[in-house]
């Protein structure tokens, strides 16, 4: 995953209603009443079927600690789908997106203006268009470049040119290198 694709999962964990089970036992069985099988949740966390089943009955208490984040990863991200559903519909709907960052901004301007990057620490709320098209790119597998383009046209129309009473002649915003990257919606 890029770092795009980890701040909304990271988005959609906030609004969490409920927290998921915390128990190897109790995260097992929500990942096979998911996914319908020993074999698919195996497959999904790289053990076998076998295994998954001992920590289903509780006969093995302890997996392997990158095995455990597995399950815990795989738990997440499948947690609460009509809770995330609900909060993307109303950010591409109503709300909008909020994006924290700090990265270095680089942009193509006028002759005689700076056109030079540099790292900016920005907060910008981006309007529903951008969070529909975000999180539209995310189902259809668009990759961290194309994401960070659509927050980057965001933050050209949104902060740059502040809806189109400044910074006319700016043609192309870039977002280059993310030190850090947060959404909220």
């Amino acid at each position: 995953m890029g770092e795009i694709e980890d701040a909304i999962e990271r988005a959609d964990r906030e609004g969490f209603t409920r927290q998921p089970p915390k128990t190897l036992k109790g995260q097992i069985n929500y990942l096979l009443k998911q996914m319908k099988s020993a074999k698919a949740v195996a497959r999904e966390l790289g053990v076998t079927a076998d295994s998954v089943n001992r920590y289903r009955r509780g006969a093995r208490k302890n997996p392997p600690k990158d095995i455990s984040a597995k399950i815990d990863a795989a738990v997440r991200s499948r947690w609460q789908p009509q809770v995330r559903s609900r909060r993307r519909r109303q950010a591409a709907t109503t709300g909008g997106i909020t994006v924290e960052t700090r990265a270095r901004f680089g942009y193509t301007a006028p002759i005689g203006t700076t056109d030079d990057g540099r790292f900016r620490r920005l907060t910008v709320h981006l309007p529903p268009a951008y969070a529909q098209r975000l999180f539209d790119a995310r189902e259809t597998g668009a990759d961290d470049r194309q994401m960070r383009q659509i927050i980057a046209e965001g933050m050209k129309e949104t902060y740059f040119q502040d809806g189109g009473s400044r910074a006319l002649g700016l043609s192309d915003v870039a977002i280059n290198d993310i030190d850090y990257l947060d959404l909220d919606y």
